[in-house]
């Protein structure tokens, strides 16, 4: 995938910013361990130097978070266990390439304790609950990295993907997941789950920021790549199973489903059923077959060890798994391979010359209470489309589908192996462009109304100033505001974040506007405008003018000087 070139300036700024959203957020189990803010600072500023010396870092300032199970050089790899713990003396190869860049990573989130899971409840740090509906999960194992891009905390977050991990959290919190081919991304440094099917994955709020992310991971050079696998000219083909081989699936989610392969046909994709069952089938076989066993060649002797010392830490349904994999016979797996090259012999004689095949990402979304209530249950369902991929040695992209009862519903696109860039261009079809609205003042990251924003699904797009046309001033309001006016000449660029929101997120915010504010378009430092806050210019008699600090968050600073 193509690389954007296009560079994060001012990193120290958005590192505090960051940190201002951690503490707002108050989600403390979405991480394992942050890197002290001092540290990170540091590196931003380092970071800022380069830049300004006329260094070339595509991904300067960007801000990203590791899964657990992910070398970070000074942090503790836990894989979700504490007493696993060990210091690793450098990066995974994977962060080296993402730092090289520029990308700053903030620290190592909460998972499914050693990748083992879908739903981010298996672990002593406590279950990483859902961004939109904390009653709801989050989905794992990648939990607490897919959380922390959809709360805004980081541009980009690292999970693992064996049966779905990279995918199924990105559906739950309505992000993108990239799950490349086996092999594309290096699994060295991570803490594997069953390594033969481990792959490194990409969440972010956008596709392109995803792809981004995953072209400075990737490896090796495309130019080293096997050739695609070769498609007669013509529009997309497009894979969907017939509905009754989908299952049981939420109230509302099959429309949902439909919903989103209308939209790629509407954009001229063509159609064609297929039938689903060799991937069904194979994804039960993971777990129920004897591929489990592989996690307990991966930390089975340790999990052994620490049950024998008491099983401090362990999660108990993650130690039933593994060590229950431990007495599987060997002749099951000879079986199991040969059933299992048969199933991947029908289901691509099934995708013939598709592009790829759609699917929900998962066929519902569990509370909290239902899974703790029927754990093995509850997350048997949610890998019924996820959990053949990578068995079958296939590439996926797992990307957001609109809504039901409010909650994210997400798609995944499947396709042969090294089609990753493919599979993007096509999901793009699937994005509705967001409403975006820029904040000034009182909605900014951390400030008191900030709380507004995230209520409606917003997420933070990203920091930027306006165009050098405005004035701020301090208007006498509770909470405490600033009033930004158009006045061209004589202007000052100001500090501003621009958020996405859900279209009728917008409607529902400009009805709860409360006078002097009002909408009208802010012009960007970049020449774009989008919808912002202003304020009516009657209300400045007697504000002070505090255009001379460059943004509310310095002038609030200089109050408490």
């Amino acid at each position: 995938m193509s690389p954007q070139t296009q560079p994060q300036a001012h990193a120290v700024t958005r590192v505090r910013m960051a940190y201002a959203r951690i503490e707002a957020a108050a989600r403390p189990e979405v991480w394992i361990d942050l890197r002290p803010r001092t540290e990170v600072e540091e590196e931003a500023r380092t970071i800022d130097t380069r830049l300004a010396a006329g260094e070339q870092l595509p991904l300067a300032g960007r801000l990203f978070a590791a899964k657990g199970n992910i070398d970070v050089a000074g942090l503790p790899t836990t894989a979700g266990c504490p007493a696993y713990a060990y210091r690793p003396e450098a990066d995974a190869p994977l962060i080296a390439r993402l730092r090289k860049a520029g990308a700053i990573v903030l620290g190592t989130t909460n998972l499914d304790q050693f990748a083992t899971g879908l739903v981010g409840t298996r672990s002593p740090h406590g279950a990483v609950r859902n961004a939109i509906d904390p009653q709801r999960i989050s989905g794992g194992s990648s939990s607490g990295s897919a959380v922390a891009v959809a709360l805004g905390i980081v541009d980009f977050a690292l999970g693992t993907d064996t049966a779905g991990s990279g995918r199924v959290p990105a559906a739950f919190n309505g992000i993108v997941g990239l799950k490349p081919t086996r092999g594309l991304v290096p699994t060295d440094g991570v803490v594997p789950a069953c390594a033969s099917v481990d792959c490194v994955t990409v969440f972010a709020r956008t596709l392109p920021e995803a792809a981004q992310a995953l072209a400075h991971m990737a490896s090796p050079p495309a130019s080293d790549l096997p050739p695609l696998p070769q498609r007669t000219p013509g529009p997309w083909r497009i894979a969907v199973p017939p509905r009754d081989q989908l299952g049981e699936l939420d109230e509302g989610w099959a429309q949902a489903y439909e919903a989103a392969a209308a939209q790629l046909h509407a954009a001229g994709a063509e159609l064609r059923t297929i039938d689903l069952a060799p991937f069904t089938e194979a994804a039960a076989m993971l777990y129920e077959g004897a591929f489990v066993a592989e996690r307990y060649t991966a930390v089975g002797s340790f999990v052994d060890k620490l049950i024998d010392e008491g099983g401090a830490g362990l999660d108990p349904t993650v130690a039933g798994i593994i060590t229950r994999a431990r007495d599987i016979p060997a002749h099951q797996l000879f079986a199991d391979q040969d059933r299992l090259a048969a199933l991947r012999t029908r289901a691509l004689a099934e995708l013939g010359d598709a592009d790829a095949l759609l699917l929900p990402t998962t066929p519902g979304h569990p509370t909290l209470a239902e899974v703790a209530a029927d754990p093995l249950g509850s997350n048997a369902r949610l890998g019924r489309f996820t959990n053949s991929t990578n068995l079958f040695d296939l590439a996926a992209v797992a990307v957001p589908a609109g809504e039901v009862a409010g909650l994210p519903f997400g798609v995944m696109l499947i396709g042969p192996a090294f089609t990753d860039e493919r599979l993007a261009l096509i999901a793009r079809a699937l994005e509705v462009p967001p409403t975006r609205i820029a904040v000034v003042g009182a909605h900014l990251s951390g400030q008191p109304l900030n709380g507004q924003l995230l209520a409606l699904g917003a997420q933070l797009e990203r920091t930027t100033e306006t165009a050098p046309v405005y004035r701020l001033h301090a208007l006498s309001t509770e909470p405490p505001k600033p009033g930004l006016v158009h006045v061209g000449e004589g202007g000052t660029a100001i500090e501003a974040e621009v958020w996405r929101l859900p279209a009728e997120g917008l409607g529902r915010l400009l009805t709860a506007l409360p006078r002097p504010m009002a909408l009208g378009r802010v012009v960007l430092a970049d020449g774009s405008d989008v919808p912002g806050f202003l304020c009516e210019p009657g209300a400045l008699d007697g504000a002070r003018d505090i255009t001379a600090y460059g943004g509310w968050r310095a002038y609030l600073s200089s109050l408490d000087a």
